[in-house]
């Protein structure tokens, strides 16, 4: 049995690397023991990418590449390093080159949309009343109150940031869709998933928070990445 492939997660916006806790344990319990959750600066697609890159050419040895929401956008630009051996993308973005997360969801405005404000200083939160409903919808009121106070602002620029050479060209790609997003609109989910041709795609009856609500569902197609690849 070949020896089981490092796990490199990447967040999105509004959010941190604990976003994944419930990914982190359910990968745990099922045996991977090198785990690493990128924490972003969220402060363009450039500096994100090239955070995410230094962290896995930290890892010796096969790198699964998982990013959620935004982090779908980084790991379309960060996944051409040679150990990178698969693509998982969980409700996320995965432009072509040339395209943003925000020109994507302008084409196919999501539900929520409009429940995110710029402040002052020229950053994007969810209105905090709003987070609920918007973000995580499927998730206790608890445990989206947590994320809502604890969000982390991307600078409103990033939403525009394209991306140049997408690694999902090169590299085998596994998808999800979450049905009841309201981040980004299920459509534009199936058809970015659609054209990347993906090893397999997953339909969760889930909210944008997959990988808090849906953590079990999320690893096995995690898993079945590792699998697929392995050497």
């Amino acid at each position: 049995m070949s020896e089981k492939p490092t796990i490199v997660l990447v967040h999105g916006f509004w959010g941190g690397a604990a976003h994944w806790a419930n990914v982190i344990v359910e990968l745990n319990k099922r045996g991977y023991d090198r785990i690493h959750a990128v924490e972003n600066p969220l402060t363009s697609l450039a500096d994100d990418a090239e955070r995410t890159r230094k962290m896995i050419k930290q890892v010796d040895g096969p790198v699964v590449l998982v990013g959620h929401s935004y982090g779908g956008a980084v790991i379309t630009e960060a996944g051409d390093l040679p150990n990178v051996t698969a693509l998982v993308y969980i409700a996320a973005f995965a432009p072509d080159a040339g395209e943003s997360p925000g020109g994507i969801s302008q084409e196919m405005p999501p539900a929520a949309f409009e429940n995110i404000a710029p402040d002052s200083d020229g950053y994007l939160w969810i209105k905090q009343d709003k987070f609920h409903e918007s973000f995580a919808q499927d998730l206790a009121p608890d445990e989206a109150l947590v994320m809502a106070v604890t969000q982390k602002a991307p600078l409103g620029s990033t939403f525009g940031d394209n991306v140049t050479a997408p690694a999902w060209r090169n590299k085998p790609v596994w998808y999800q869709v979450s049905t009841e997003d309201r981040m980004i609109h299920p459509d534009n989910e199936r058809r970015m998933a659609a054209r990347m041709n993906p090893r397999k795609t997953v339909e969760l009856d889930a909210s944008h928070a997959s990988l808090a609500s849906r953590a079990e569902a999320v690893v096995n197609l995690i898993e079945d990445a590792a699998n697929a690849t392995a050497g």
